[in-house]
């Protein structure tokens, strides 16, 4: 399937009803009274989070979507049949936007999360409200109000707790295979990722994270070079940055250190944000130095970028990957621990106030 991060839609709600404007009549009932119904209501644009859908393909060739209008009050005292909703299925992480004004509507982060894009118009008001004692025979009535219109502009970002960013090469892809079950293509060619793929790492029954992999970056990305800036969005919802090195010899001498600082350079041109995630250092290809290179690259590394932590291995032969992903899965664990002690303590502390009866404050 083809992978769309990105596209622009049309959002268009279902106009409310007329009320009507009618009176009663019966045999030997005369001056029977108003009995006009209200218009039902028009039907609204709805945006449901789906967590089965990874990307925007549907809204990339179905961009226009309308409901439908309520039905109009009738005499009898009946009121106007209500518009169904019209809603849309999106890949959970989608960011939705007004695309005139750039506002952000919402942001679906959450399986099943609901959110009202378009509003559709109330039904108007039949003259049998319109009744009183000094005004027996109201012909007023109102208009349907007219259903919401937008123009929306639908953002993917992936949702995963580790991100890969390294050059075209680095062996990123063979990593994810390694340590998961997703199979992005693999070559000895550059780019040959060229949109993101998300692997499950699950590291025992109980315990499993999930690591993105975008196409590789150059030096340049910041300004569009390449293909990975359009894919950088992805990386700003993980909790830890991978960033893979490619230290298998080569015919020319290349500056590994001095790549790798020109990445993350790269990384702060883009987003300060995204620069100052926690960022694991992972040299790669480790298996095709002997033991005292390896020693020295480390080092070198070591020194130079003083890296959060530093790993070696070999991700086309596995060694090193499991100690890796150990480390990433407590790394990951600590991080939702400290999330969710901090709501613990709030939900504990609003328990407290309620038994003994003081105010929050």
């Amino acid at each position: 399937m083809k992978f769309i991060d990105e596209v622009t839609i049309q959002v268009h709600a279902g106009k409310g009803g007329d009320g009507a404007a009618s009176f009663r009549r019966e045999k030997y009932i005369p001056r029977g009274g108003p009995d006009g119904g209200d218009g039902g209501r028009g039907g609204s644009i709805v945006a449901v989070a789906d967590r089965n859908l990874n990307t925007l393909i549907d809204y990339r060739y179905a961009r226009i979507h309308r409901a439908k209008n309520g039905e109009p009050g009738r005499g009898s005292d009946c009121y106007g049949k209500g518009a169904s909703d019209v809603v849309l299925h999106m890949p959970v992480g989608t960011v939705i936007r007004d695309a005139l004004t750039g506002e952000m509507l919402a942001d679906l982060v959450k399986h099943d999360q609901q959110v009202v894009l378009a509003k559709g118009g109330q039904g108007g008001i039949g003259n049998l409200h319109f009744k009183s004692s000094t005004n027996r025979a109201p012909r007023q009535f109102t208009k349907g109000e007219p259903g919401e219109s937008k123009e929306l502009q639908l953002e993917l970002k992936v949702l995963a707790d580790v991100g890969l960013l390294g050059y075209p090469n680095a062996g990123k892809s063979t990593f994810i295979r390694a340590v998961s079950a997703a199979r992005p293509k693999v070559a000895d060619y550059p780019f040959t990722t060229l949109h993101p793929h998300l692997g499950v790492v699950r590291v025992d029954e109980a315990r499993s994270f999930v690591v993105a992999d975008i196409p590789g970056l150059i030096e340049g990305a910041a300004e569009g070079a390449g293909l990975g800036h359009q894919f950088l969005r992805h990386l700003a919802r993980t909790r830890l940055l991978l960033h893979l090195v490619d230290c298998a010899p080569m015919d020319d001498a290349v500056d590994l250190v001095a790549q790798a600082r020109a990445l993350i350079h790269e990384l702060l041109k883009y987003d300060e944000h995204l620069h100052a995630k926690p960022r694991w250092l992972v040299l790669n290809k480790m298996d095709l130095l002997e033991p005292e290179e390896r020693q020295r690259v480390r080092e070198a590394f070591q020194s130079e970028l003083a890296p959060e932590r530093i790993f070696s291995l070999s991700a086309l032969s596995g060694e090193g990957c499991r100690e890796l992903t150990y480390a990433i899965m407590d790394h990951v664990q600590a991080l939702s621990a400290a999330e969710y002690g901090d709501e613990d303590e709030d939900e504990a502390q609003g328990e407290e106030d309620e038994t003994t009866g003081n105010e929050a404050p």
